[in-house]
């Protein structure tokens, strides 16, 4: 249940479904996405022989920008996704009716 404008308003399961499925997306692009920056940023350090700062300085710039790109990713997923309200006036579906 949530409250909207303190009255309760039950979700329908079309409706819980769409936010589930909308979650899972949120999170199988978002570890996709840091995957890709983690191995773009530390796989050249992990696949060559580089000097020691190098490899430190890839592998960190990959551990601290995947996660927060990950965070990024989910955030700005699940703030475009809203449910689809109700139409103020049920059964007119032109805007100057």
């Amino acid at each position: 249940m949530t409250r909207a404008g303190g009255l309760r308003v039950r979700r329908t399961q079309a409706e819980r479904d769409a936010i589930t499925v909308e979650i899972g997306y949120a999170l199988c692009s978002a570890a996709f996405a840091a995957a890709v920056v983690f191995g773009a940023a530390a796989g050249p350090a992990l696949l060559f022989t580089l000097p020691g700062a190098v490899e430190e300085l890839l592998l960190g710039a990959g551990t601290a920008l995947a996660p927060v790109l990950f965070l990024v990713r989910v955030v700005s997923v699940l703030r475009r996704f809203r449910p689809a309200g109700q139409p103020s006036q049920p059964g007119r579906t032109r805007p100057d009716s």
